[in-house]
C-alpha cells in the first residue's frame, strides 16, 4: 500500500512538472530551430505610417551612436566583462533613417567608415592616374562626395537593471512551482545638429523596457521514514533581447524626431487631399487620420491604423 502511494505521488508530481514547464520549454526549442530569417523592425508599422515629406530628401550624416552607459551584463555570481548593450548601435540609427516613411525622408551618407571610404577613393584616383594618363583630358576625375546639412548625434545613455522584480510560488507536500520576472530599462537620446550653424535643432529621448521571465516546478520529498528521496525539477526562462529593445527605442526616437521637426517648422508633411476616392496613401494612426481626412469615412485595423474608404457604388 505504501509503495502504491509513493508511485502515485511520483506520477502526479511528474505530470504536474510536465504540464507546468516541459511543454513550453519544448515549444520554445522547436521555435528556435529554424533557418536564418531577415530581421524586421520591431515597430515596422509605425515607421511606415509616418507621412511623406513635402520636398526632396534630407541629406543627413551619422558619425556614431555610442554606448554611454558603461554597464556590463547583469550576472549573479561572476564579474561579467561583456557590455550590457550593443557597441554598434549606429547601424540601427542608419537603418531607421532609411526606413522611416517608407524611405522618402533621409539620404544617409557614409561617415562611420569614413577612413575606409577615403582610402578606397585614393586607390581609384591613383589607378586612374597610372592607366588613364595618356587620355586627352587626363585621368577621369572622381565625383565629389555628398556633404550633409544635418548630423544626428547621441547614444545609449541609460541601462537600468531590475527596475521591477517579482514572482509567485507555492509548495505542498514537497511539490512546488514558482514564477519570477524582472524588468530592465534602456534609454536612448538623440539630437539633430545643423552643420551650417552648429545649432542643436532638437533633442529626443526614448526608453524601452526589457522583460525577463522564468517559470519552474520541482519535487523534493522523502519516503519510507526518510530512507528514500525523490527529487526532480524542470523549468524554462524567456529573456527579451536587449538588441531588440535598443533598436525599438532608436526607431521610436527617429519617428519622434520627424514629427517634432514638422511641429517646429523645419519641414512639412505632404498634404494628401481627400477627393472621395481612395488615395494612394499609407495607413495613419487614428489621430493623424482624423486630421488628414476629417470628412472621410475611415477604415481602421486592429492596431489603430486607418485609411479612408471608397464611396459606395
Amino acid at each position: 500500500m505504501r509503495m502504491i502511494k509513493t508511485l502515485l505521488t511520483i506520477g502526479i508530481g511528474i505530470l504536474f512538472l510536465q504540464g507546468c514547464a516541459v511543454n513550453p520549454s519544448l515549444q520554445i526549442l522547436e521555435s528556435t530551430n529554424v533557418s536564418p530569417v531577415v530581421q524586421v523592425s520591431p515597430i515596422e508599422d509605425r515607421l511606415a505610417a509616418v507621412p511623406a515629406i513635402d520636398g526632396p530628401k534630407i541629406t543627413i550624416a551619422v558619425y556614431g551612436f555610442r554606448d554611454a552607459t558603461g554597464q556590463r551584463k547583469p550576472a549573479d555570481n561572476i564579474a561579467n566583462l561583456s557590455s550590457a548593450v550593443t557597441q554598434g548601435s549606429e547601424v540601427w540609427v542608419i537603418k531607421a533613417l532609411q526606413d522611416v516613411g517608407n524611405g522618402v525622408w533621409f539620404e544617409v551618407v557614409e561617415r562611420v567608415g569614413m577612413d575606409n571610404l577615403i582610402k578606397e577613393r585614393q586607390l581609384i584616383r591613383s589607378t586612374r592616374e597610372v592607366y588613364e594618363k595618356e587620355l586627352p583630358n587626363g585621368p577621369t576625375p572622381l565625383k565629389p562626395m555628398l556633404f550633409a546639412g544635418l548630423i544626428l548625434e547621441g547614444g545609449i545613455v541609460g541601462y537600468d537593471s531590475n527596475t521591477a522584480v517579482g514572482g509567485v510560488g507555492a509548495r505542498y507536500l514537497g511539490v512546488g512551482a514558482q514564477t519570477e520576472y524582472r524588468v530592465d530599462t534602456v534609454t536612448v537620446v538623440m539630437r539633430l545638429v545643423s552643420v551650417s550653424t552648429g545649432k542643436v535643432l532638437m533633442s529626443i529621448a526614448t526608453e524601452k523596457t526589457i522583460a525577463s521571465y522564468r517559470s519552474g516546478a520541482d519535487i523534493f520529498k522523502f519516503f519510507d521514514l526518510g530512507t528514500k528521496l525523490v527529487e526532480a525539477e524542470t523549468g524554462y526562462s524567456v529573456n527579451e533581447p536587449v538588441n531588440y529593445a535598443v533598436r525599438a527605442a532608436i526607431e521610436q526616437g527617429v519617428i519622434e524626431m520627424v514629427h517634432e521637426g514638422e511641429h517646429s517648422g523645419l519641414w512639412k508633411f505632404k498634404d494628401v487631399t481627400y477627393t472621395g476616392k481612395l488615395p494612394e496613401v499609407r495607413p495613419l494612426v487614428l489621430e493623424e487620420a482624423l486630421k488628414k481626412w476629417p470628412d472621410a469615412r475611415l477604415n481602421c485595423s486592429a492596431d489603430d491604423l486607418c485609411v479612408p474608404t471608397k464611396d459606395d457604388e
